[in-house]
């Protein structure tokens, strides 16, 4: 009889108060990918960290492959062939791809003996896995997708046979996603395990053998996954019926609240990310920025927030504090655009939206530190305390408490921090970038109906998302990017996916020519 790959029994995990695993028990076959899912903070990244020697369980037992096994460490967990490819990356970015899998394995005080050993053996892996990177490559310089496949390398330069995965397509586009699901099928046909941690659960029915549920704490149910459905899921995960579609009303569009006229923007090295941008954002609509990563939303979001000064044309911004112009000769400022009435949810929460090292409650007050209602002249602690835990109250923080690190927070836990820090003042204008980034489905369903709700009180919502299901059902308006330019400026009811993809791709336009 086969043995599980991965058999836990009994564990359990407490923070202090925080139970984050109860009695969880798991089990895991050879050679298939087994999916978990749960909430933000539902313990499932406790319960893979435990298993990967970052935590040691309090209670219960480990197995692999049928044997008892003591993880004390993630050195540990390699001797025994686990493997773990994190959320956020741990790649040195000024290292070529070589050096990044070496190091800390160099195996030989010799390093040009070390670099030939292992040159040898990644090409072998890249050659048995179908994982091809250029070995020479500065890991900085490649995309995403393919950063991700040098983690992958990492592991199995170190012996992994099992492979854990936390949230691997958070960061991916639609066309990087495909690539990584049939690299997961040749790893699985070639007799790995691959335990796949998500919130994606149309991921789950795409590419998974089985799956297990958590919430608060608790294994809920294991299934099949030909045996349930993403609707099934949901519920198990939350506890209730989830509204997996956005139930909203037609727009009211009203005044002009954002003009952008010949906008452009260059880059350090003089690359035009930005080319001769036009178009208009009214109160009370969401107008939608569709495009594949990378083809100027990043640049867009970040020079309508004054992070970033064009070097050509001009925008206008119009609230309750009135109508300012913004040019080419007027110095960023986004200090000014938050006092205008504008607010700003980063693309990327970790570099852009708050300190990992600080408290949530210094995350929670950033960019608006100088009001007064946090103090004057010094800062009112107990003001800000509770302001943090009004937010995390309101936008489901968990757990609520404001004296917790920001970097031990869940990814999703994080995300709704930042967007209560931005929503809750009700700015006139909102941008928005990849808002629900790594957030698990009862989340999105709450950042959905805020967003709506927002609209239907007047702010003016400009969305960038990579998540084409996100923009088609929630934007109003949508305009699309393709190489810093608009391809398409469409109603979004008077569309569908397969039309705004080739919009995306640029494919209308080509096919027009021919």
């Amino acid at each position: 009889m086969t043995h599980p790959a991965i058999q836990l029994r009994g564990i359990n995990k407490r923070f202090g108060a925080v139970h984050a695993n109860k009695d969880i028990d798991l089990s895991v076959m050879p050679g298939t990918i087994h999916g978990i899912v749960g909430e933000n903070g539902a313990g499932k990244s406790t319960l893979m960290s435990i298993l990967y020697g970052f935590y040691q369980a309090d209670t219960g037992t480990i197995e692999v492959d049928g044997e008892t096994v003591n993880i004390r460490n993630s050195q540990d967990a390699i001797s025994h062939g686990i493997g773990m490819v994190h959320q956020h990356f741990m790649l040195v970015e000024t290292f070529s791809v070589l050096e990044n899998v070496m190091l800390g394995a160099e195996g030989h005080s010799m390093l040009n003996v070390a670099t030939k050993t292992a040159r040898s053996a990644l090409e072998k892996i890249e050659e048995d896995y179908g994982l091809t990177v250029d070995l020479d490559a500065i890991v900085g310089e490649l995309a995403v997708g393919l950063q991700q496949r040098v983690e992958i390398l990492k592991a199995f330069y170190r012996g992994a046979r099992i492979l854990i995965l936390d949230e691997p397509t958070g960061v991916l586009t639609p066309q990087e996603t495909e690539q990584f699901f049939d690299i997961l099928n040749t790893l699985k046909a070639q007799g790995v395990t691959i335990i796949l941690i998500t919130h994606k659960l149309k991921e789950i029915m795409a590419i998974t053998d089985s799956v297990s549920v958590m919430r608060q704490g608790t294994m809920v149910a294991h299934r099949e996954t030909a045996n349930t459905n993403v609707d099934e899921l949901a519920e198990l995960m939350v506890g209730r019926k989830v509204l997996l579609s956005v139930d909203k009303s037609e727009a009211k569009p009203g005044d002009t609240r954002l003009s952008v006229q010949d906008v452009s923007w260059k880059d350090s090295r003089g690359v035009e990310r930005l080319k001769s941008l036009h178009f208009e954002l009214r109160a009370g609509e969401i107008l939608g920025v569709a495009g594949v990563s990378g083809n100027g939303q990043s640049e867009l979001l970040s020079v309508l927030s004054g992070v970033m000064t064009p070097q050509q044309g001009e925008f206008s911004v119009s609230t309750s504090k009135g109508k300012t112009l913004f040019t080419s000769t007027i110095k960023r400022d986004a200090a000014k655009m938050r006092a205008l009435g504008v607010g700003h949810i980063p693309e990327d929460r970790i570099r852009q939206g708050m300190v990992k090292s600080m408290p949530a409650s210094e995350s929670a007050i950033l960019g608006f530190q100088h009001d007064i209602a946090y103090g004057k002249g010094l800062f009112n602690p107990v003001a800000i305390e509770d302001a943090t835990r009004h937010m995390m109250t309101q936008y489901d923080v968990r757990p609520v408490d404001p004296h917790l690190k920001s970097a031990n927070f869940s990814g999703g836990n994080q995300q709704k921090l930042i967007i209560a820090r931005e929503m809750l003042r009700e700015p006139d204008v909102l941008l928005v970038g990849q808002p629900t980034r790594g957030v698990d489905i009862g989340a999105i369903e709450f950042i959905h109906r805020n967003l709506i709700e927002a609209r239907d009180k007047g702010a003016a919502i400009l969305l960038v998302s990579t998540e084409l299901e996100e923009i088609m059902s929630l934007s109003d308006r949508i305009i699309v990017l393709v190489d810093g330019e608009i391809t398409g400026d469409v109603i979004a009811k008077d569309i569908d996916e397969r039309d705004l993809g080739k919009l995306m791709a640029n494919a209308a336009q080509q096919e027009g020519e021919e």
